[in-house]
This record gives structure tokens, sequence and C-alpha cells, in this order.
């Protein structure tokens, strides 16, 4: 039997119905589902580690930490018990691999958004293809070894983005997901909010461990990175993020990726 269930039946208004295994029959459990634009699944959590894996499209994850953006390519690590919900911007293939607690001891202990090579881009394809009840003893436990073992976390998470708990920093950071484009200072908040400016930027640095204007122009990139993957154009997505010139949105995205919009995914 080949390990492949398709969660999408067309009606997004069931949403919250995925399969899910009340324990996992093997190590490592793969699951493959096609979702439209639009898709949500309501915060949830496992009883073990999920990696979120991205073929097409682009996947919004969110947990009480804050906002992970999974463009293709990439995938997001969730550790066990972890309730995040996700979103797919436009249509998404993805791969959901579920991994037992005790598999390893050094896979991720935190949601962070993975690199995934191209050798482990082939041993998730791989995996998809395999019985649910494999051999672990044979030819297919040797490969699930070889994928655990391809699982890194990466020396920095550059697209996460901390969510604050400070009620006021909240009300602002909420606003700023809705509405990027948002121009407005700290000091414009702070009429809105009730408090300084000063405390409100001694609250951003130490709630996010980054100044309020980092912090939206990190919200900013991610945003980007969702209308890229869904094909915008470069000087829409700059105007739709409140940049006066695309020149001006270009440096932005290649000083925190190190590349320019048009060749980030490619």
């Amino acid at each position: 039997m080949v390990h492949i269930l398709n969660t999408f039946d067309g009606r997004p208004e069931h949403h919250n119905k995925i399969p899910r295994p009340r324990e996992l029959p093997r190590a490592v459990y793969v699951r493959v589902s096609d979702m439209p634009a639009g898709y949500h699944v309501a915060a949830h959590s496992h009883d073990w580690n999920q990696l979120l894996y991205a073929i097409e499209g682009t996947m919004t994850v969110v947990t009480e930490a804050g906002m992970w953006i999974v463009p293709p390519q990439r995938a997001v690590w969730v550790p066990p018990h972890t309730q995040h919900a996700v979103t797919c911007t436009g249509f998404t293939r993805a791969r959901h691999l579920y991994i037992g607690q005790n598999v390893a001891a050094n896979l991720p202990d935190r949601c962070m958004v993975l690199e995934v090579s191209p050798l482990l881009r082939e041993l998730i394809r791989a995996a998809t293809e395999i019985p649910v009840e494999y051999d672990e003893d044979g030819e297919e436990g040797r490969l699930i070894r070889v994928l655990l073992d391809q699982i890194k976390a990466p020396d920095q998470d550059k697209l996460y983005l901390p969510a604050p708990k400070d009620t006021r920093l909240a009300r602002i950071c909420d606003h700023l997901q809705g509405d990027p484009a948002d121009n407005r200072t700290l000091e414009d908040w702070a009429k809105v909010c009730g408090a300084s400016s000063r405390t409100l930027a001694r609250l951003f640095q130490r709630e996010t461990g980054m100044p309020f204007r980092e912090w939206r122009q990190k919200l900013r990139l991610l945003h980007a990175l969702e209308k890229l993957a869904n094909d915008r154009p470069v000087t829409e997505i700059a105007l739709d993020l409140g940049y006066e010139t695309p020149s001006a949105f270009i440096a932005m995205f290649r000083k925190a990726t190190g590349r320019t919009p048009g060749s980030y995914f490619r």
C-alpha cells in the first residue's frame, strides 16, 4: 500500500477535517496534501514532531511564539505539543512528515524554518512512495534513517517573526500584519496605545529582540515572500508594502536575503 493521502476535498469549509493518526505506525509517517488558496487549518497540536515541506506555494505557520513563512523548497519544523495554525495564501503542494519524539535526539526543540537540500528533497519524495508499515530493518528503514540525518537546524532562522505578549504591542502588530504598508512611527502609535514612544520602543526590544522598525521590515519581507511565491510583480509588491519605489524595496530585500526578489526562488 502506497502511503499518499490528499486532504483537500474541494470544500474549504471542511478545513478542520484533517486525517491525523492517533499513533504513528512507524518512526516516520508521511502525508501528502494539495491545498487551495486561502486554505486554513485551525490551531492544533500533535504528540510528535512535524516537518511541513512546501514543494509548491507558500504556507504561513502561526504559534503563540510568532509567525513563520514557508516558501517553496523550505520546510517548517514543529515540535510535539506545539499549538500551530497553517494558512496557504496560494495553491500549495505540501508534504507532512510526522516523526516520533524519541527517534533522534538532535532534532530541533523549537519551531523554525529549515533549508531543504536537494538530497533531503529527494528523500522526502522517496518517503511518500514507501508503505505505511515499512520494513524498519530493510532498505526502506535505511532510507528513513538517512532522511532523519539530513534534518538540521539552521544557524539563524531568518523566516521567523516573533510575537510580543504585551497587549499594546500586540494591537500594533495585529494591525500591521493586516496592513504592512502602514508607515506610522512609534510616536504615532503612542497616541493610539496610551503609552509613550520610549515605553513602546523598550517593550519591542525586550519582547521581540529587535527594534520596531526592524520588526516591521521583517514583516514586510515575509509578506513579500508570500507574494513572490504567487508570481506577483515586484513593482506591485513594493507599493503594496508601503515602499515609495521598487528600487527601495529591492534594496531592502537584497540586504535581508543576499538576493534580488527576482532571483530568490530560483
